[in-house]
């Protein structure tokens, strides 16, 4: 009997103990699970030098990046697990109520918005709606022209709008947690990239004072990650001299295998040069900064290249948006010996543009009229293969069907563009004066 009695105790305990076990299991993934998973996931390619990993890229998601960008992290998460998505700005169009605020929650009639409730629901419309479907993916996100238009930022032609880190204060404010994301803020550590006013803060015994600003790096699996601030046209002294630090302490480093240097506009000379940093459409411009984008612009490239020549074992890549379609050799209007791999992937939600007139010296056939991102896979030499993946109607998701009609989701696809409907009047309201051709309107029921 005695035995009997301690089987079934002996029973009864690894009953319990199982229970426990199990009931601690789901704790584990519920709400206290998910902030450890999270921060498991949000360093996912931690370790990634010795295996191929992933990243995605792409820029402006002003006008229907609600309903563009979740299809992108839907899409892109289920096939290819990217280590993080990196955003090269122009989050919304600040100029103007962007039609996917407008006609959101099964709006139909886009007139409704005033632009005093737009502006105060624009940022944090993007933060709800464009980042937060990426779930644990880590999300990097840059500054765009539109994060400076007024008044978000200065008048063209001010003197504040000359000084990139005044222009793009209120961005910083908004966008700190990005910009000081784990990896962006240990990366500052590491390089003693401190806020200090003496700038020594050296040792480890002193303290490293460190607030966000809008240009970074972070250094994953061999790839030394650098976004630049161009959204006031230049980059300015302050950023031109950590530029230059930045990438003298990447040659002397034998863990960084390659470069990629994203920013909004492309730097000077490249097959979209109408649209980019020494825009040679606005050389008569006098609010425009042409002689210091040009100089700035021209002096990066120039050390980058001489980077790649120097030091032909690393590799160095060049990213941009601004210019809403997909093109790759962007730079091969330049001698061969004077060319670096670029991409312009403009691709996640706004209107789309006409291709430039030398599109054809492309690497591959541009494309436009499409949405999407470039994927970057990363090989264990740190060697870089881009390719771009394109998102279709199919590809939006329910949540995102929920928040919109039909029509407005197919008028995204199919009509906003600047390609097929170029003369057309939009129905949303403009916040400051228009600067570009109009298009299709969406569809009011």
């Amino acid at each position: 009997m005695n035995r009997i009695r301690i089987c079934c105790l002996t029973t009864i305990t690894l009953l319990i103990i199982s229970t426990l076990a199990a009931a601690q299991n789901q704790t584990n993934t519920g709400t206290g699970g998910a902030a450890r998973q999270q921060k498991k996931a949000s360093h996912p390619a931690a370790q990634t030098a010795d295996r191929v990993w992933r990243f995605i890229v792409s820029g402006d998601s002003r006008n229907c990046g609600d309903v563009v960008v979740p299809a992108i992290a839907a899409h892109a998460i289920s096939h290819f697990h990217p280590a993080f998505y990196w955003h090269l700005g122009d989050l919304r169009a600040i100029s103007k109520v962007d039609e996917d605020v407008a006609f959101a929650e099964n709006e139909a009639d886009g007139h409704k918005v005033a632009c005093t409730d737009y502006l105060k629901r624009a940022w944090p419309d993007y933060i709800e709606h464009q980042i937060k479907p990426f779930g644990s993916t880590p999300f990097y996100v840059g500054i765009g022209n539109h994060e400076v238009v007024p008044p978000k930022g200065f008048p063209s032609g001010s003197p504040e709008s000359l000084q990139p880190d005044v222009n793009g204060a209120q961005f910083t404010s908004q966008f700190a947690e990005w910009l000081l994301a784990p990896r962006i803020k240990q990366q500052r550590v590491l390089d003693h990239d401190c806020d200090a006013a003496s700038g020594n803060a050296n040792t480890k015994n002193e303290s490293c004072p460190i607030s966000p600003r809008n240009y970074y790096h972070w250094i994953q699996g061999g790839v030394d990650f650098i976004y630049l601030d161009n959204a006031s046209n230049i980059f300015g002294d302050k950023q031109m001299k950590w530029l230059m630090e930045r990438i003298a302490a990447a040659r002397k480093d034998p863990a960084v295998h390659s470069l990629v240097v994203g920013m909004h506009e492309a730097l000077p000379d490249s097959i979209s040069s109408d649209h980019a940093m020494c825009d040679d459409v606005r050389t008569q411009d006098p609010k425009y900064p042409y002689a210091q984008s040009c100089t700035e612009g021209r002096q990066v490239y120039k050390t980058l290249l001489d980077f790649q020549r120097d030091l032909p074992d690393k590799h160095v890549y060049l990213l941009a948006s601004h210019s809403h379609f997909f093109m790759e050799g962007i730079f091969n209007m330049k001698p061969e010996n004077e060319r670096l791999p670029g991409w312009i992937t403009g691709t996640a939600g706004a209107v789309r543009y006409a291709l430039p007139k030398n599109s054809s010296l492309a690497t591959t056939p541009p494309q436009t009229d499409v949405y999407g991102y470039l994927l970057g896979t990363v090989d264990p030499s740190g060697k870089i293969h881009f390719e771009f993946q394109k998102v279709t109607e199919a590809d939006v998701t329910s949540e995102t069907r929920r928040r919109y009609r039909d029509t407005f989701v197919n008028w995204c696809f199919q009509h906003n563009s600047q390609n097929r409907d170029p003369a057309a009047p939009e129905t949303t309201n403009r916040c400051v004066p228009p600067s570009a051709p109009a298009r299709a309107a969406p569809p009011a029921k």
